[in-house]
């Protein structure tokens, strides 16, 4: 530092006089310091004023903020108290649509309290004390309440909807000999599942996961039941041939015959016979062309001596959709189809199959009278 400030000395003339001032070092350091400690100072002082300004701003943009969300709460609290009976009726026009929509697509709703399920609640009574509580309370609010109360007697009502359909689906199930219980298996199955959560049921009304489980159970047993064959293979101008034991043409000799034989003209249509998916189309020996369909719950249908393939394997087919031709190929004495179904690759008679097809069109075509006498009255 004495480096920096060394001794220094200075003449002064004046008046013919010499005057001699001499400057230590530790009185240049001492003069240096306290410029410096001014300096820093009022560095110091800036950074303080600028802070300080900086964060008031940032205060005064904040409380802006929360006064602008205040008065948009505020707005939209008084538009909601001076509209909100039209909120209600906005609601309650939606509700009759979305009503309307389920009973064309699912049929007509059964009355509410009607004992098609015994897990199924009847709230009317308890919404309609609710309703009247809360109109008392909060007048405004009646309208809304009584929305409520259409919603959960709708959910009760499609409820009771989806168990008469899930009833009737499993009934004809039964009928056709099949265990209904693999068709809901799939239910519980959680393998091979995933994905991100995008809302969960937890704290939803209870009468709403009820409906939820109808509605699945529903889907699993109508979907089992459209997977039966029951769609005719052929045109049914003749069955050269039933199920069971026979004698063989061949031979002459008692076989066994594990399908249908359907009678027909070379290059006439095989139509597929419930909904499914082809999973063998080639030669099999004593079948020939042969192409099969599986239709899950261990359910595949087989056609035989075909003369042309019109699906491949693979393919996604529908009930009624022709997949090839009839023919004489393989262990046959004339153009026909072979036509089996089999469980867990046994065979069973398809005749209960095909002949159920009659009475679920007169099911349904009672179901539709119904709704349209409904509509109409």
């Amino acid at each position: 530092m004495r480096s920096w400030f060394p001794e220094r000395e200075f003449f002064m003339r004046s008046h013919g006089q010499v005057r001699f001032i001499r400057i230590s070092s530790k009185l240049q350091m001492t003069a240096a310091a306290v410029v410096v400690g001014i300096a820093l100072a009022w560095v110091l002082a800036m950074a303080v004023m600028i802070v300080l300004q900086f964060g008031s701003t940032s205060e005064r943009l904040a409380l802006l903020e929360r006064e602008a969300k205040v008065a948009s709460a505020e707005s939209r609290v008084s538009a909601y108290r001076q509209d909100v009976d039209q909120v209600a009726s906005d609601l309650e026009r939606r509700q009759a649509f979305i009503e309307q929509v389920v009973e064309s697509e699912l049929g007509e709703l059964p009355a509410q309290g009607q004992p098609a399920a015994d897990t199924v609640s009847d709230s009317s009574t308890e919404t309609a004390r609710a309703v009247a509580k809360i109109s008392a309370l909060l007048p405004s609010a009646a309208g809304l309440a009584r929305i409520e109360q259409r919603q959960l007697a709708f959910a009760e009502r499609l409820t009771l909807l989806a168990d008469k359909r899930a009833a009737a689906a499993e009934a004809s199930i039964r009928r056709l000999g099949l265990n209904p219980r693999l068709m809901l298996a799939k239910l519980d199955n959680r393998a091979a599942q995933g994905g991100p959560l995008q809302g969960s049921a937890k704290g939803l009304d209870p009468r709403f996961q009820r409906l939820g489980l109808s509605l699945a159970r529903m889907e699993a047993l109508e979907q089992g039941l459209a997977a039966v064959p029951h769609n005719l293979p052929a045109s049914l101008r003749y069955i050269s041939s039933g199920f069971g034991y026979r004698s063989d043409p061949f031979t002459g000799e008692a076989a066994m015959h594990s399908g249908l034989d359907f009678r027909g003209p070379l290059g006439a249509p095989i139509y597929a016979a419930a909904d499914g998916r082809v999973s063998f189309a080639g030669v099999k020996q004593g079948y020939g062309n042969c192409l099969e369909i599986t239709h899950g719950n261990g359910m595949m249908t087989r056609y035989a001596h075909m003369s042309a393939f019109k699906a491949s394997v693979g393919q996604a087919v529908k009930a009624g959709e022709a997949i090839g031709a009839i023919g004489s190929s393989g262990r046959s004495t004339g153009p026909h189809l072979h036509f089996e179904v089999r469980i867990n690759d046994r065979a069973v008679n398809p005749r209960p199959f095909l002949e159920a097809k009659r009475h679920v069109q007169q099911e349904a075509t009672r179901n539709d009278r119904g709704r349209a006498s409904a509509r109409h009255g």
